[in-house]
């Protein structure tokens, strides 16, 4: 098992980039595939970006393509959700997860972290 942590968020107007960063607690990422996912209030948990366990394959949400980028680094100790020309709409609780199991399914991954903001204003 390895325990995600995020770092990163914050508030910003429509239209600017913020960049939330999951780091691995005690080993690396290396082997397991790693996602985002997010939550605004009332509303269901839903996916945005994975990488999978080598990082040669990517899930990106319709929502968030062309906009949002997911990203390892060589050591894979870090995975990156860069976001850009951000939206209200994707203000939310921002989660990442890891498993063994590369999809976009929320029960998929067994690990998550605490979350991190993210709030865009109009």
């Amino acid at each position: 098992q390895v325990q995600p942590v995020e770092s990163g968020g914050g508030l910003v107007q429509a239209g600017g980039s913020l960049r939330l960063s999951c780091t691995p607690s005690g080993r690396s990422f290396r082997g397991y595939a790693v996602a985002w996912f997010r939550q605004a209030p009332g509303r269901e948990r839903e996916f945005v970006a994975a990488i999978s366990w080598n990082g040669f394959s990517t899930y990106i949400a319709d929502s968030v393509k062309g906009r949002f980028t997911i990203s390892q680094d060589m050591e894979w100790d870090m995975v990156t959700l860069k976001m850009d020309s951000l939206r209200p709409e994707d203000t939310a609780i921002y989660y990442c997860a890891t498993g063994h199991t590369f999809s976009q399914i929320a029960t998929d991954y067994d690990d998550w972290g605490q979350g991190a903001q993210v709030t865009v204003s109009s």
